[in-house]
């Protein structure tokens, strides 16, 4: 009897802390963030796209909150996603400024963090992200993430073909991490000869498509845009699909998700631009549970290194050290506050050579160009594309708009200055105008600030052009144009300290 008491009295123990850690996990939320390829901010349906259909990032806006002035630090993938998952800019990454290039190894990733902390991690689509080898006496980065996978699945190759299934399969006694990154809308175009109009509904017309004022209204652009648009509705369903699946779960509302872009849409004036059209992105946060000010558009300036701080948080997981962003959880609970009231970002070598810098602050964004000389044209896969081929003929028939010409402009300004808030499209340079000097003198020299006390720097040899600019055809193969990466020469890597924020 003694014996049959102390087993009884043992195992209601053990049921005791086991559900005591099952409502310790159970209070602690999921995560997902959805990440498409090259999706501008204004083309989803809840930033007043009338052309847009995305329903189901619309719904996730609706129930949480639309923030309305979320900037990227690079317009650049794998720079921009590597700065995202460690909270830092591009520079203090290491050779990661580049496109292509590793974070360095001494640099913790969140979600490494998140499942140090018991939570399940999974990534399923484009992940782009790698770390340098470690060096004497540096040891390898712990694991990021339980399960890695492309996302690809027979007749889809965007990168949600798993998403489903991996949300319906996770673990049910672990809170989870999901990184689900589309290749939507990354060129080529792959939507349109897989789309399934029982899923995805009708193709997007040509005719409805919204151009912007520095591409060529006609119909090769409209088609090339038109079918951007099928694939940001493609990357729209399968949130849908998840979000349906939480819901089933009953999970949903004790999940925390984000919605967001890597860079602008792939087109000319948009993608490596450091003006709105490329920097800017759509970001939704959606979490019944832990947003008070659900419902709400939020005009605080955020940075989306403020992503990994804010998840971290939200966990009860201490941010690591090296990491720059600042927390968002005060705006979940006032939509008015505002963590941070400085936003920075940088513009370094993808495909093209290239040193750009800007910085936003209330209704002003400045630019500091360090190769002038070149024009600021767009990536590679851009310049191969209809709509700037469309431009070429009429940039040779001399029939561009201020807009359109700004694609070509060489030289560029080696300063640049824009009222957003009256100048979206940022087409009027007010830099070198008396009434704007003491602007224009504040922000130049929060610049400086910030690029000295985070390590940015010019090395000089920087990374050349490896695409021609007027075709976008490769001009150098192999890996004889990389140089020194911005703050390499200065060790930024090895520098936490954020600058002015």
């Amino acid at each position: 009897m003694r014996n049959r008491l102390i087993l009884c009295v043992t195992l209601v123990a053990v049921a005791i802390i086991q559900n005591a850690g099952q409502a310790a996990d159970s209070s602690r939320p999921n995560v997902i963030v959805f990440i498409a390829d090259d999706v501008s901010w204004n083309d989803y349906g809840c930033y007043g796209n009338s052309a847009a259909r995305t329903p189901n990032i619309d719904r996730l806006a609706a129930g949480g909150i639309r923030f309305d002035r979320a900037y990227l630090t690079a317009s650049s993938c794998s720079p921009s996603r590597s700065s995202i998952i460690t909270g830092r800019y591009p520079h203090n990454n290491g050779k990661a400024a580049e496109l292509h290039l590793p974070i360095s190894v001494n640099l913790p990733w969140f979600p490494e963090l998140l499942r140090e902390a018991g939570y399940y991690t999974a990534l399923s689509g484009k992940n782009h992200m790698t770390t340098t080898k470690p060096q004497a006496g540096q040891s390898p980065r712990p694991k990021a993430f339980d399960l890695i996978d492309a996302g690809r699945g027979k007749g889809n190759s965007g990168g949600h073909a798993n998403w489903v299934r991996i949300t319906e399969k996770r673990p049910q006694d672990r809170p989870f991490f999901f990184w689900f990154a589309s290749y939507d809308a990354h060129r080529a175009w792959d939507g349109d000869g897989q789309w399934d109009e029982i899923l995805y509904g009708p193709k997007h017309d040509p005719k409805d498509i919204i151009v912007p004022p520095f591409l060529s209204d006609d119909p090769d652009t409209r088609q090339d845009l038109a079918s951007y648009y099928n694939e940001v509705t493609r990357f729209d369903h399968y949130i849908g699909e998840v979000t349906a699946t939480l819901q089933r779960q009953g999970a949903l509302d004790n999940t925390l998700i984000f919605v967001l872009a890597d860079n602008g849409r792939p087109f000319p004036r948009a993608k490596t631009r450091l003006h709105d059209s490329g920097m800017k992105t759509g970001l939704v946060a959606h979490w019944p549970q832990g947003i008070k000010s659900a419902g709400s558009a939020c005009s605080s300036l955020v940075s989306v290194i403020d992503l990994a701080p804010t998840i971290l948080g939200a966990a009860g997981v201490e941010p690591a050290e090296t990491m720059q962003g600042v927390s968002l959880a005060p705006i979940f609970e006032d939509v008015a506050a505002q963590p941070r009231r400085i936003a920075f970002s940088e513009h370094n070598w993808h495909d093209y050579e290239a040193l750009g810098r800007s910085v936003r602050k209330d209704n002003f964004l400045f630019v500091r160009n360090w190769r002038p000389g070149q024009p600021w044209q767009g990536p590679a896969d851009s310049v191969r594309s209809p709509s700037f081929t469309q431009l070429k003929k009429r940039r040779d028939a001399k029939e561009l708009s201020a807009a359109q010409a700004d694609v070509f402009l060489a030289p560029r300004p080696e300063v640049e200055l824009y009222r957003i808030d009256q100048d979206p499209d940022q087409l009027t340079n007010l830099a070198g105008k008396p009434e704007f000097a003491a602007v224009q003198k504040e922000l130049a020299t929060l610049l400086d600030k910030w690029r000295d006390e985070t390590g940015d720097s010019d090395p000089g040899d920087i990374s050349r052009d490896s695409f021609d600019r007027e075709t976008g055809e490769r001009i150098v193969k192999g890996e004889g144009y990389r140089g020194t990466t911005p703050g390499e020469d200065r060790h930024a890597d090895q520098i936490n300290a954020p600058g002015p924020r």
